[in-house]
């Protein structure tokens, strides 16, 4: 009996692997699978943000004499986020920051789609500029802040190609004049992100399907129609992204900005997130730095959710 047994739950076990699977048994069984991934995601993500808003509606810090835990004691019923919207220092860093933003992403995104279509095609040597085109883009920012830093020196290299330039002598203060000392830092920014801005639309360039290009072209399209009508709708999707990318990156600038200025002088460089980190290491007031911290993260979902929108309706189109 026992071998006969043997044999038919052998039997109705390749049944049931023979059986096809439903795609509902295909879901639960995939979520199963995964659910202590998903648990633990969940909780490396979740904790931060709930610890982040427990935290932002209370007077808690370090110096409070009280762990994180009991925070709850020093609740001021969300004076965090009244402060946050008539402070005047926030409103400042936060300007500066969109300057930066402003200034920095459209001119990465112009130089990066220059290049892109230079490189698109083969020429001498192409693998060697290549590789020095990407360069600047896997130095560290602290040493590209540092790099800066010397270049922008009264008795640096850039006062000194100016003073050959011109035949005179040149010492521009530039890191001691409030709007010099920012510019130098959107050129610091310029300089080592354009590449990964060309990186990803040099993606996006090579995917253009080339049958296209050559129709236009025996129809009669020159280069500029061909690159409007066709090279750009076919990017949307990849310029989307960069440019979400880099907006995003922008609100988060800080290495290399606070080794060239440490936000100054005074606080005229001083963007988001140095004004943040000052308020964190030398103020001390976590709970405030807890509601700006939050507010900065909404403004960004908002901002990645109107990229996501704008891509789908743009596969949308392209569909």
């Amino acid at each position: 009996m026992s071998a006969v047994t043997a044999m038919i739950s052998k039997d109705e076990m390749k049944t049931v692997a023979a059986r096809p699977v439903s795609r509902d048994e295909g879901v639960r069984l995939g979520f199963r699978l995964t659910l202590p991934a998903q648990i633990l995601v969940l909780f490396i993500s979740a904790f931060p943000l709930l610890m982040q808003l427990y935290i932002s509606v209370t007077d808690w810090s370090p110096l409070s004499g009280l762990g994180w835990w009991n925070a709850w004691s020093m609740w001021n019923s969300f004076a965090n986020y009244t402060d946050l919207a008539a402070d005047p220092r926030f409103w400042s860093a936060l300007k500066r920051t969109a300057i930066v933003m402003i200034v920095c992403v459209p001119a990465e995104f112009l130089l990066g789609l220059a290049l892109a279509t230079l490189f698109a095609d083969d020429f001498p040597g192409k693998r060697v500029f290549y590789s020095i085109l990407l360069m600047p883009m896997m130095v560290v920012p602290a040493v590209a802040g540092y790099m800066f830093f010397m270049l922008f020196q009264s008795g640096g290299p850039v006062n000194d190609i100016l003073s050959a330039l011109t035949g005179s002598t040149v010492t521009i203060a530039w890191l001691s004049d409030p709007t010099l000392a920012l510019i130098a830092v959107m050129v610091a920014d310029i300089w080592q992100w354009t590449p990964l801005m060309f990186l990803i639309l040099l993606a996006g360039l090579v995917g253009v399907p080339e049958d296209q290009i050559k129709a236009a072209t025996l129809l009669g399209a020159n280069p500029w129609q061909r690159f409007v009508t066709i090279v750009l709708p076919k990017m949307k999707t990849i310029i989307i992204i960069a440019l979400a990318i880099r907006v995003i990156e922008n609100f988060k600038i800080f290495d290399t900005l606070y080794i060239m200025t440490g936000g100054g002088p005074g606080v005229a460089t001083e963007t988001i997130s140095v004004y943040i980190y000052k308020l964190t290491t030398q103020d001390l007031i976590w709970g405030y730095v807890a509601a700006i911290a939050l507010a900065i993260l909404v403004v960004l979902s908002i901002v990645a959710v109107f990229a996501m929108k704008r891509m789908a309706r743009a596969r949308e189109v392209l569909a």
